[in-house]
């Protein structure tokens, strides 16, 4: 008898060297173990999200957390969102700089706060005073990505995010971003907010998107694929696609993970590759970055 609950998890999506992969698959898979493990217990799709995406800002392979891109001024300001789809309650924080998993942090704004979004450092502040890690700015260090700032590369949208479904049927998504190398100072993207890269609601799916977050912003993606869903009727995969194809023609590319409320999950990128992986109601288990 199929489970019946589900997770899915992405690492960015862009122009990946296949040698990469390396690195990536067994982090993406201990991820997927994390989250799987709370659902397996019974646990909500809330703490099965939160744990997978855990597991990547504490890894330098992924530009969230540790190992997050730098700004223009040789700095890392984070973003990440949360949000529970059975009451459409959400959380985020932007521009964070010492909380070392901004995803904890944004469920603490969603729980603790009558706000969705706190940004800069009163968001750090509040992180530390719910008792979150706090640490310093070298903590996100990583060779890596400076080499990345100073030589202009900006290989792939470094974004990580989970989506999952409970045995209850209650579906959440969370993201979390270094953002972009070298943006400027202050910048925000789509990861924390509400629609662009990051949706749940139990009517439809729970979305998290990795592409070029301004035109995940303008093109409200996490949102579009949801509505697509409820007022066309279309299926997941083809909501998905569809919504992403839009960001195409805006001119950008990218991808996104989604689960539906059957448990149906899609993957869809217009990129070179996307690091994703997914564990379905069935209990098939993936792991890819390319066709």
């Amino acid at each position: 008898m199929p489970a019946r609950f589900a997770l899915a998890v992405h690492g960015g999506a862009g122009v990946i060297p296949r040698s990469d992969t390396k690195r990536q698959h067994p982090v993406l898979a201990q991820a997927l173990d994390a989250g799987y493990e709370v659902l397996k217990r019974g646990g909500s799709s809330l703490d099965a999200v939160c744990a997978a995406v855990v597991v990547l800002e504490d890894s330098p392979h992924f530009n969230a957390g540790r190992g997050g891109a730098y700004n223009l001024e040789e700095r890392h300001e984070m973003d990440a969102a949360i949000m529970d789809g059975k009451n459409l309650r959400a959380g985020a924080v932007a521009i964070v700089s010492r909380t070392r998993n901004p995803v904890l942090a944004a469920r603490k704004v969603m729980e603790r706060t009558p706000h969705v979004l706190l940004a800069g450092p009163a968001a750090d502040r509040f992180a530390k005073k719910q008792g979150l890690k706090i640490v310093p700015q070298s903590y996100f260090h990583t060779p890596e990505r400076l080499a990345a700032l100073r030589k202009g590369l900006k290989r792939h949208h470094g974004t990580v995010g989970a989506v999952a479904l409970d045995k209850n049927g209650n579906l959440a998504a969370a993201t979390s971003t270094g953002g972009t190398t070298g943006k400027m100072a202050g910048r925000v993207g789509d990861s924390p907010i509400i629609g662009a890269g990051t949706w749940a609601d139990n009517e439809a799916c729970a979305v998290s998107g990795t592409g070029i977050g301004e035109l995940f912003i303008r093109s409200c993606l996490a949102f579009h694929v949801s509505a697509r869903m409820r007022y066309l009727r279309e299926p997941l995969p083809r909501a998905a696609t569809h919504a992403l194809r839009q960001v195409r023609t805006l001119g950008g590319d990218g991808g996104l993970i989604a689960i539906d409320r059957r448990g149906n999950i899609a993957m869809p990128y217009n990129s070179a590759g996307m690091y994703r992986g997914a564990i379905s109601i069935t209990g098939q288990r993936t792991i890819a970055t390319f066709k």
